[in-house]
């Protein structure tokens, strides 16, 4: 089935909008709705051209610890030589409208929706729109964390069209992940998956462990349960959950629910705080 990623456009609402909205941030938990996503919130970033971006988690006390993530607006033109400045950094990006041109170490590939690139820390990359509209894409960067006898990760280009999702066991496919990385490749430290819920759908315990989330809603509502909270989500939302948040979720339809999901994996727990 060919999906629909909502993108942010921005714009203003009108002077006669109440203000009461659903965004809340908590020690726990955050919720970013795609209401809050306005011109007004936007970013630029020096060596990007024609760019603007929405940066909905960035490492903060009491908030994201582990990643940033952007979503990246360019217009046809836009781009970048030098994107990432930051010496250990590695990238994924996910292209939800839009046609990206991208070189990675010499070699070109053109990301259309549902395309996905892994980025490693090493990897000479730049990205351009050549295409005659705006390219809209997610942006999830985060400090590589080496392992002893562990290479870093090869450079992936892939698209999630081409790849079939994983049904959870005995949920006859109502919940499935698609996967860009393999789990048992630990050179990874992060993994960036789809997470796809059938109307109906639902995560059937609370989910409490270690890894740090970020869930940008690509598609569909549902109602999720945040720590102690159930809160109404739709695309366009993003919600973060720090490490140990409880999480549930109930897909109640009309359509299908799904999310570009980040988290942090495959690593020790330092002993002393950074």
């Amino acid at each position: 089935m060919s999906s629909r990623y909502y993108a942010p456009t921005g714009g203003l609402p009108g002077q006669d909008q109440l203000l009461t909205d659903r965004a809340i941030f908590t020690q726990a938990y955050a919720v970013i709705p795609k209401g809050t996503m306005r011109d007004i919130v936007t970013s630029f970033l020096p060596s990007w051209t024609d760019t603007r971006l929405w940066v909905i988690a960035r490492p903060l006390s009491g908030f994201a610890e582990t990643f940033s993530q952007y979503i990246m607006e360019v217009q046809p033109g836009g781009g970048s030589d030098t994107p990432e400045p930051e010496a250990g950094a590695q990238g994924v990006l996910f292209v939800v409208d839009g046609e990206a041109t991208l070189a990675v170490n010499g070699k070109t590939h053109v990301l259309t929706p549902g395309g996905y690139a892994y980025l490693p820390p090493s990897a000479q990359w730049t990205l351009h729109n050549h295409g005659e509209a705006a390219l809209r894409f997610h942006w999830i960067r985060k400090a590589y964390e080496p392992a002893p006898g562990l290479d870093e990760p090869d450079v992936l280009i892939l698209n999630e069209n081409d790849i079939a999702p994983t049904p959870m066991p005995e949920t006859n496919g109502a919940w499935a992940t698609t996967r860009f990385v393999d789990p048992a490749d630990l050179r990874h430290d992060m993994h960036v998956t789809i997470v796809t819920f059938e109307p109906g759908g639902v995560i059937p315990f609370l989910e409490t462990h270690v890894m740090e989330h970020g869930l940008y809603v690509l598609e569909g509502k549902a109602v999720y349960k945040l720590n102690t909270d159930w809160v109404e989500v739709e695309a366009g939302d993003f919600m973060w959950l720090r490490a140990f948040c409880p999480q549930a979720c109930y897909a109640g339809g009309p359509g299908r629910f799904r999310y570009l999901l980040y988290k942090d994996v495959n690593r020790h727990m330092p002993l002393r705080l950074r």
